[in-house]
């Protein structure tokens, strides 16, 4: 496969999962504003800086809401907006459109002119759960196309490789922005409004239902991180995340019978989250294994792009 369209296909759904992402990640901080006590531009504060994005309203004295949904989605010159990075994620699939099936590039276009009317005016705090609703729904019907009608081949693997790059970031930054930045005091551990936003960083994930069912209904902060980092039944965990970008980097390494720097990095991301335990994750400190975490994903996407020469 030419590079160039190995890297269409892998940044196409990068910027398609970062979108889906960023919704998720606007639901959550919509959720804790609403029931918290204090300050709720911290929240969205917070929700910038997770969200690694560049805009100025995080230097902001005190940035609402309206701004937050303004900049992060509707804003068309903002990079980092849902409706820019669903216009990119259109506009490379255009590029890459015969490693597409018919059926997962109708979705995008479909997709790509379904947000666009939505976004393209102002939007408010009674329009924004639906408008981010309807975000996530358009996503899960691109990716089921994609699952649904494409060959497992190289096509795929490199489809799934950039979205399981982003989920892992994201679900690292979700964790991240809850432990260090929503509670920045020993003081609430434990307390109510502590378990409120561990319960929204699981629906941030869709990951809800499935905790409390196997946690018989019990919220624990270690329980919540252990399962979003270690468990590989979670769709959105780290540790599945990563399996699913092993198994498709070795698939490639079978098919071109050639072995990269980026099968090693993979390699030994597996080995460390198959031997972690989430006791020396917490006792070792969360912020720090994410941070550690989240720079070996960055690096392992720049690999994946050199190794494949995406841009020859």
């Amino acid at each position: 496969m030419l590079g160039k369209t190995a890297g269409g296909l892998f940044w196409m759904f990068r910027y398609l999962e970062r979108s889906d992402n960023l919704a998720r990640l606007i639901d959550a901080g919509v959720n804790i504003a609403a029931g918290t006590t204090s300050d709720p531009s911290e929240v969205w504060r917070s929700v910038l800086i997770s969200a690694g994005v560049s805009t100025d309203l995080v230097s902001h004295d005190a940035p609402t809401v309206d701004q937050v949904i303004e900049q992060l989605l509707c804003d068309p010159t903002n990079p980092s907006s849902v409706r820019a990075m669903i216009a990119r994620a259109r506009n490379t699939g255009r590029m890459v459109r015969t490693a597409l099936s018919r059926e997962t590039w109708e979705s995008v276009n479909r997709c790509w002119i379904t947000l666009d009317e939505l976004l393209d005016r102002k939007l408010d705090e009674r329009d924004i759960q639906n408008v981010l609703g309807e975000i996530r729904r358009q996503s899960a019907l691109v990716h089921g196309a994609m699952h649904g009608t494409m060959l497992r081949d190289d096509d795929f693997s490199f489809c799934r490789l950039g979205t399981c790059i982003e989920r892992a970031d994201y679900t690292a930054r979700i964790l991240d922005v809850k432990y260090y930045v929503l509670l920045p005091t020993a003081f609430h551990v434990g307390s109510p409004l502590d378990n409120v936003q561990w319960e929204t960083i699981l629906r941030s994930v869709s990951a809800h239902q499935s905790y409390l069912w196997l946690h018989q209904g019990e919220i624990s902060a270690a329980g919540i991180a252990e399962f979003l980092i270690l468990d590989d039944r979670m769709p959105r965990s780290i540790t599945f995340s990563v399996k699913k970008m092993a198994s498709n980097l070795g698939y490639l390494e079978q098919i071109y019978g050639q072995r990269h720097r980026s099968h090693d990095l993979i390699d030994a991301m597996m080995d460390e989250l198959n031997e972690t335990k989430i006791d020396d994750i917490i006792n070792n400190g969360l912020h720090e294994f994410i941070q550690r975490l989240g720079a070996r994903n960055a690096e392992l996407a720049q690999q994946i792009e050199a190794d494949y020469r995406f841009y020859r």
